[in-house]
């Protein structure tokens, strides 16, 4: 069984949106922080969105006011809506849960998001 895995992904057009999913799994939802990472093709993995497990939020600069992180606990599971999505968000999403208190952290396999017309 996959801890996390990712949903929603797709082909957009430019200024479209997109919501992606992460069910989790296994673990108690509840006590982890979870995050959206993004890897464009040739660069590095990046932190797109956070939110704590108390539902503290930050987000990367190139997202804010366009992309909302959310969690729902009773579903054990996170959202990311994208909206006023550009090229330049293309990448493989991936969601990441972690647990300071213990080390552990999970990684889904990640959901692809084309932006282009």
């Amino acid at each position: 069984q996959v801890p996390v895995v990712e949903s929603g992904g797709g082909l957009v057009q430019p200024g479209g949106s997109l919501r992606l999913s992460c069910a989790a799994s296994g673990f108690t939802f509840r006590l982890y922080a979870m995050s959206w990472y993004r890897q464009a093709s040739g660069k590095e993995r990046e932190l797109v969105a956070a939110i704590a497990s108390g539902g503290t939020t930050n987000y990367a600069d190139s997202v804010k006011g366009r992309f909302t992180i959310s969690r729902d606990n009773a579903k054990n599971t996170v959202y990311l809506q994208m909206n006023s999505l550009k090229p330049e968000d293309t990448a493989v999403y991936y969601c990441k849960a972690a647990r300071m208190a213990t080390g552990a952290n999970y990684w889904g396999k990640g959901t692809l998001v084309t932006v282009s017309s």
